[in-house]
């Protein structure tokens, strides 16, 4: 038992390190881009979705950097799965989330094409230099596009826009905000190196692979900020933000996270294992399609959907489990879970549809 008492301590210390880490990162940050006089709805849209995917990332390079490319893998398609089932599930759950007409047009559709993109070029067993060059390249242009149509939309988004404490313009000001920015670098830092040393002992003592706990554990961890972030702003009444968060911190962990990754792994690139291609990157891909028909029901996520989105989460993390027991009748489960959502999808649906006849 002393053997897996320190990993698992290791772990907890690590998410707690990277959840204060980011908290400090983004207030520094966003504090930082006003007093350069950067409008507060482009920090919304770009420094508070990097702040929350900054343990992905840096837990994604840690992992690089100790020859870990599984991990790193895991870590991204782990979260994006994790912000879809469970953080728009349990924000949805405390209030439905009404979905902005924007949000259906342009940024789910881009979030759907990016995660073929990236299952397409990963399905090589291979993510090379050259697609994380183009992976980067994809987030500068969106980040171009989100500031210049910024204008057009504003009357759509200035509802999400975070909440931002003020500060004095003046020397002690600026060295709170320098103090903020070194402090959440470094407890992310610390954090993601701790955490991916607790992981891969842990991985190593039950002998599973670290794809695995990458795909449970970190993923978890390092998605704390987005779920609080969405769970605070649902609380607020603040939908799109809720909404936002997850949508962005899933276009971020693929194109900055992965193709950062990409990069720092050089011209031998990021190792993409085979289970991840079979099973994690289409279920990710399928998790993100099935965001636009949700949206698209009375343009709000209700209560029941988000609770099938957790119930689709637990499934998951069941079918994980199962599978390293070698459960003998997993094959079975799967088509009994496959006909359980069917039946409950095209029970919601006629619901909808009686709903909409009688009024």
């Amino acid at each position: 038992m002393s053997d897996f008492l320190l990993p698992i301590i290791e772990i907890i210390l690590g998410v707690v390190l990277l959840f204060t880490g980011g908290e400090f990162f983004v207030q520094g940050a966003v504090n930082l881009s006003l007093l350069l006089g950067i409008p507060q709805l482009v920090i919304g849209l770009t420094v508070v979705s990097l702040g929350t995917s900054s343990p992905e990332l840096l837990v994604s390079l840690n992992s690089i950097l100790k020859g870990s490319d599984s991990l790193a893998a895991s870590n991204v398609i782990g979260s994006n799965i994790f912000n879809v089932l469970v953080v728009l599930g349990i924000s949805s759950l405390i209030t439905p989330l009404k979905v902005k007409s924007r949000i259906v047009r342009r940024d789910v559709p881009l979030l759907m094409a990016i995660s073929l993109a990236v299952w397409a070029i990963s399905s090589t067993g291979l993510l090379t230099f050259q697609a994380g060059l183009f992976l980067i390249f994809c987030l500068i242009l969106n980040t171009i596009w989100e500031i210049n149509t910024i204008n057009e939309k504003e009357e759509d988004t200035k509802d999400a826009e975070p909440d931002i404490e003020e500060f004095k313009n003046n020397y002690k000001g600026r060295l709170n905000i320098l103090r903020k920015l070194i402090l959440g670098i470094y407890l992310l830092s610390f954090g993601s190196n701790i955490l991916v040393n607790g992981s891969q002992t842990l991985a190593t003592l039950l002998g599973v692979n670290e794809v695995v706990i990458g795909l449970t554990i970190v993923a978890t961890g390092t998605s704390l900020p987005e779920l609080v972030t969405s769970i605070i702003a649902a609380f607020k009444g603040k939908t799109d933000l809720a909404i936002g968060n997850v949508i962005g911190s899933n276009l971020l962990n693929q194109l900055l996270i992965l193709g950062s990754c990409s990069i720092f792994s050089g011209f031998k690139g990021l190792i993409i294992e085979q289970s991840l291609i079979k099973v994690d990157l289409p279920f990710m891909v399928l998790t993100t399609f099935a965001c636009l028909p949700i949206f698209w029901s009375k343009g709000k996520i209700t209560r029941v959907e988000g609770f099938i989105l957790l119930n689709l989460y637990i499934f998951y993390i069941l079918d994980k489990i199962l599978f390293l027991n070698e459960f003998n009748y997993l094959a079975e489960l799967r088509i009994g879970l496959f006909i359980y959502f069917s039946l409950l999808t095209v029970a919601i649906f006629a619901k909808e549809k009686l709903k909409f006849s009688k009024s």
